[in-house]
């Protein structure tokens, strides 16, 4: 009797531990997939330029004026849909922004005059809501849905180095700072210059919005989005310099005794080269220093649907 019980028991295990395997194999095979272009325009929100937050034409009256380009947005994206109403979605995609102040509205923007161009490469995954079965197998359906995620950006940035040198000689041969206190120049017998250098910068931002999908001839879906990126850098406009966008170096001509230090490493010289850089810092940079900026776009995208019908298809 025991051994039939556990024949038994073995036997129902066996055959639960099937179910499960198809039942996941089954749902594994029952996703279904979109693949789909997106196009629109990116404009930035910043501390240079114009403020709206969507459709910023392109600067100047005609094509040849266009110096800043024009604000677009194009990509790829893929979407998997879980169900009828919840979809993640993966986006790449690239933008070009512009910003000028003299296209500004405020009138102390358009007397600073600043302006310029960047563009950003980006990575997103996004979660997506439906309103209505959109996903389901119909033939067509129209729905709104929401959507929040999380993007890596990469973007165009400066490099800025405050290089410290000592004062040369006609034959180019270092003049030693002085170490007298009472010397008129003590502490401050050496230069500093500014170079700067491009860079790509690694930033993220928090993409969410709206959006509107219409589904036709059962694989072919179009959707319209407004996108909100707000980033994690306040320096897409180029306005603040942040930490990890410049660097201070010293020359080594002459090194501290018995170390691999410049000379100029060691005080009063180190805490003058930093307050130098302090004092270019807080005179260059722009605006709000404590808000970060915010790359937005209106898009169009276009997707085809595949693989088996969905599960939860009636």
């Amino acid at each position: 009797m025991k051994s039939f019980k556990n024949l038994f028991i073995t036997s129902l295990n066996r055959r639960v531990f099937l179910l499960l395997f198809l039942l996941a194999f089954g749902a594994t095979q029952a996703q279904r997939h979109e693949l789909g272009i997106k196009l629109g325009m990116s404009n930035l929100v910043g501390d240079i330029g114009r403020t709206n937050y969507f459709l910023q034409k392109p600067f100047g009256t005609k094509f040849s004026d266009y110096d800043y380009g024009i604000p677009f947005y194009g990509g790829i994206m893929y979407r998997m849909n879980f169900n009828p109403y919840q979809t993640v979605r993966f986006d790449l995609g690239w933008s070009h922004i512009q910003f000028a102040d003299k296209y500004a509205k405020e009138q102390y923007r358009r007397n600073r005059g600043f302006g310029g161009t960047n563009s950003a490469v980006e990575v997103s995954a996004i979660f997506e809501y439906y309103f209505f079965p959109v996903n389901n197998e119909q033939q067509s359906m129209l729905s709104p849905y929401i959507f929040a995620g999380l993007s890596g950006l990469v973007i165009n940035s400066n490099k800025v180095t405050f290089a410290n040198d000592f004062y040369r000689d006609s034959a180019g041969n270092p003049i030693l700072p002085t170490t007298d206190s009472t010397s008129p120049i003590y502490g401050e017998d050496f230069t500093t210059t500014t170079e700067f250098n491009a860079k790509n910068k690694l930033t993220g931002a928090i993409p969410f919005g709206v959006g509107l999908k219409y589904k036709f001839n059962y694989n072919w879906a179009i959707s319209g989005e407004l996108l909100f990126r707000p980033t994690f850098s306040d320096a897409v406009d180029y306005s603040v310099i942040e930490k990890d966008d410049y660097e201070i170096t010293y020359n080594k001509d002459v090194l501290v005794e018995g170390t691999n230090r410049s000379v100029l490493q060691q005080e009063p010289y180190i805490n003058v080269a930093k307050e130098r850089a302090e004092a270019y810092l807080q005179n260059n940079n722009i605006g709000n220093v404590n808000s970060k900026d915010w790359i937005n776009s209106v898009t169009i995208g276009l997707t085809y649907s595949f693989g088996r019908p969905p599960c939860y298809c009636e």
